[in-house]
């Protein structure tokens, strides 16, 4: 099949998130399977600065009303893989992809809204005619309706597939703030009030609808894990389903790590404590084999949990165990790490930073990695300490439930720890359940690493799940 691939973010190039993962490695796995696969993003400062790329096509136009918005097209490879770059500098020669530091842009509706219809423009004008339209997220939920109202007879052949990263995002802007919407009159009957909600659009116009794991797929489909668009869900339910991302083993696997101590491997684990102990020095925290250490590497914010967290982390950090958390975020969640770790010194190292080389320390250094997501749809962290022998503790959610599977449920297949309750008390129960499986039975707790770092999810597999969704689409 010919399939175009509609996303905001490709990682390699440019990235603020786990999309941008999904945005490479998905189209390098469709390929792989023999697919012909065409990727559109938009042509952001960080590119241009990167490639100087020039226009394969002449200047494109899209009409809005009696107002032209004019863009170019430049071509970029990605290990084979085609990608077309609209460039608008008007729109995108800008410092941030959708923000300047914590602000979004004022304009973000106008300029997805021209990206999600100048995506189809751009396959048209080099006659890439696609057999799927696939769009991801809010950025570009708007594509399936430019493709419904289309009279070139271009993409009359083509079904779109809009994939659900994460529905709390939605894009819901003022009508009157996006002109380039304004002429479409159709769009009036749309509205929630005065706004136009992106994924609603999405929801309603593609021919199918996926989230990016199974269980979120079925969450989504739930009054309480709809993200309030319930009855959008419900009356498309028959269309919505749930694949499970993969995971970037190339760049995730300890046996060739290049960021760590110490490389190992499921038949020689010995690397693991060398990183452990690599990890308490760069920490500040005694280097003690015997002391469990939970690690934790994410944004912070109420999604991911701390709101059970913090409540409970002094209460916590009275059990032998050291805790190391990485990230950057909330101002308020910021403070109150600090102050707890000021006090907490030899227990816990809390570092306001992110980047690669101690991420890759914490997967493989830590013993559990702490995962209590509020909602979660897929999730990768999870899958990454899999890969290194690092047992997540998390809350059975979307993609975490997908992935994780709790010692007292399935003994002999257990790759971790979990609770379902969203509060203190069961997360606090659920890692005082991993510390004393820890402390009272190493032997078991080898067993359990060994078995988690066999599991894998490969992008191949999810690519082929993808190619199922197309078929069934058409």
């Amino acid at each position: 099949m010919k399939v175009l691939f509609v996303v905001s973010e490709v990682e390699d190039l440019v990235k603020t998130g786990g999309l941008a993962d999904v945005g490479k490695a998905l189209p390098l796995a469709l390929a792989e399977l023999g697919h012909e696969v065409v990727v559109v993003m938009p042509y952001y400062r960080q590119l241009a600065e990167k490639f100087n790329a020039h226009d394969i096509v002449e200047k494109q136009k899209l009409f809005s009303g009696y107002t032209a918005y004019e863009f170019g097209i430049k071509e970029l490879n990605l290990q084979g893989v085609k990608i077309l770059a609209v460039d608008r500098p008007e729109f995108f020669a800008r410092k941030g992809l959708y923000a300047d530091d914590y602000h979004a842009y004022l304009d973000n509706a106008e300029r997805f809204a021209f990206f999600a219809h100048a995506a189809l423009k751009s396959a048209q004008a080099i006659h890439f005619q696609p057999d799927i339209v696939h769009c991801n997220d809010w950025h570009t939920a708007l594509t399936p309706y430019f493709v419904s109202i289309d009279d070139s007879g271009f993409f009359a052949n083509s079904r779109t597939i809009f994939t659900i990263h994460n529905g709390a995002y939605q894009g819901t802007h003022r009508f009157k703030d996006i002109p380039y919407l304004q002429p479409h009159y159709q769009l009036h009957g749309q509205l929630d009030g005065d706004a136009l909600n992106y994924v609603r659009m999405g929801i309603r116009y593609a021919n199918k609808i996926n989230a990016v794991s199974p269980n979120y797929g079925q969450e989504l489909l739930s009054p309480l894990g709809s993200h309030y668009l319930f009855e959008e869900f419900q009356r498309r339910q028959h269309d919505v389903t749930g694949i499970l991302n993969g995971c970037d083993y190339s760049q995730w696997d300890p046996n060739t790590d290049p960021h760590i101590a110490q490389t190992y491997n499921v038949d020689d684990l010995a690397g693991k404590y060398v990183c452990k102990a690599d990890l308490q020095r760069e920490a500040g925290l005694p280097q003690l084999t015997e002391i469990p250490v939970i690690g934790m590497v994410c944004r912070l914010t109420e999604q991911k949990g701390f709101s059970f967290i913090l409540p409970i982390l002094e209460e916590l950090l009275q059990h032998r165990v050291q805790v190391v958390i990485i990230g950057t975020g909330d101002p308020e969640i910021t403070h109150t790490l600090n102050d707890i770790a000021a006090r907490y010194p030899d227990k816990l190292t809390f570092i306001e930073d992110f980047s690669v080389r101690k991420a890759h320390m914490i997967e493989a250094g830590s013993d559990f990695f702490l995962m209590p997501s509020l909602f979660e749809p897929c999730g990768l962290n999870q899958m990454y300490s899999l890969a290194y022998g690092t047992l997540p503790i998390v809350r059975a959610v979307g993609g975490l439930k997908d992935t994780v599977i709790d010692v007292a449920s399935d003994p002999e297949n257990a790759t971790g720890f979990s609770f379902i309750t969203p509060d203190s008390s069961a997360l606090l129960s659920c890692i005082r359940r991993a510390l004393i499986f820890f402390h009272e039975d190493q032997g078991a707790f080898e067993k359990v690493k060994k078995t988690a770092m066999r599991t894998h999810f490969t992008w191949r597999q999810a690519a082929e799940n993808y190619v199922a969704l197309y078929h069934s689409a058409r």
